[in-house]
């Protein structure tokens, strides 16, 4: 069997440059090639019309445009937008678009699966199967701003799909480098953020590599014996290295620290447990993100009530918390991380 040829979005810097010097092609040519794919919303190389056909031709035989395959395109009322996406060697990833008023925020995945094991997260139900690469993640971004309308422009990208992003920075921030550039999708650094359920190595890693990007951490629990439960990796970690991990973060990028809080009735949203959040974040230049559990088939937590949020959120806003309460989108396309592709392996199973 012929192998496919290589994939052009994991060669964008130096594999391209050099393909084009071995083909006596003139080094422009990259740039043009970038600019159909990240300005001109192409999606193919025919689309590419100031390349000449020989060229068109070549790259088409010597590359790979796009490796994945869309298993499923849901949408929802509100303008949520989610793709199921299969990949060559058979994992299955998500990614979302997300529209709020002129935001367009993209979501994307960084691993098949995800091994930080949170009780309540339809990602990790079936542990993590490997890293995605530079061009797979690529390749999530270009896919959903093909969904845009012409008067549209992505405008914010969050790392917050299926896998955890701080195990896989090899892959990811080439990628987040691409979006970056002026001749990528030119997002500031500060529109886009990485979510974490906290890895205090690759935080500092962040921090050392003078990144900007805002950080977001995921701690579900004030306090270790919960957090422990719920994050069964937190064992491993604890909430002191994490919070000083952050920090450093901090006191590099100067980026406002935000903090995730995935609210389970009965489990981390009684009173004790606000007051408690409140105590750990004090003095810190930080937004809470609250997030009222999206239910996931197969597994038994529940969201709490309205009067049970309300109360969680007084407590915190009386203790000087800056608290934002998400307003969940797309459920009725089981938007939440990890539920589409769970749905479809259930389908096909």
């Amino acid at each position: 069997m012929t192998p496919n040829p290589p994939h052009l979005l994991n060669a964008l810097g130096e594999p391209l440059d050099a393909w084009l010097k071995e083909n006596s092609l003139p080094r422009f040519r990259a740039a043009q090639i970038k600019n159909w794919l990240f300005k001109r919303r192409v999606s193919d190389w025919d689309e590419m019309t100031d390349l000449p056909k020989s060229l068109r031709s070549q790259l088409a035989t010597d590359w790979q445009l796009w490796q994945s395959e869309i298993l499923r395109h849901t949408q929802a009322e509100d303008g949520t937008e989610k793709l199921l996406l299969r990949l060559p060697e058979g994992g299955q990833i998500e990614c979302v678009l997300l529209r709020d008023k002129i935001r367009r925020t993209i979501c994307i995945s960084t691993q098949v699966g995800c091994g930080m094991g949170c009780v309540f997260c339809a990602s990790g139900l079936d542990g993590v199967e490997r890293n995605l690469t530079t061009g797979e993640i690529l390749e999530q971004m270009l896919r959903l701003q093909l969904l845009l309308g012409p008067e549209e422009r992505l405008s914010h990208i969050v790392v917050m799909g299926m896998g955890e992003p701080l195990a896989n920075l090899d892959g990811l921030l080439p990628a987040l480098a691409e979006a970056h550039r002026a001749e990528g999708f030119d997002i500031s650094a500060r529109r886009i953020t990485i979510s974490t359920v906290g890895l205090p190595q690759q935080i500092e890693r962040l921090a050392g590599e003078k990144a900007t990007y805002r950080l977001a951490i995921s701690l579900h629990a004030p306090n270790d014996p919960l957090r422990n439960q719920l994050v069964p990796v937190n064992d491993k970690i604890g909430l002191t290295a994490i919070m000083a991990a952050a920090d450093s973060f901090f006191a590099v990028s100067g980026r406002r620290l935000t903090f995730e809080y995935v609210l389970l009735a009965d489990l981390n949203d009684a009173p004790e447990h606000a007051r408690e959040l409140g105590e750990l974040l004090a003095g810190r230049e930080a937004l809470l993100n609250v997030i009222p559990y999206n239910p996931v088939a197969d597994l038994p937590y529940r969201t709490p009530s309205a009067d049970r949020q309300q109360q969680f959120r007084r407590i915190l806003e009386d203790a000087g918390v800056r608290v934002r309460f998400r307003h969940r989108k797309g459920d009725k396309i089981d938007a939440a991380c990890g539920q589409l592709r769970r749905s479809q392996l259930v389908e096909l199973g």
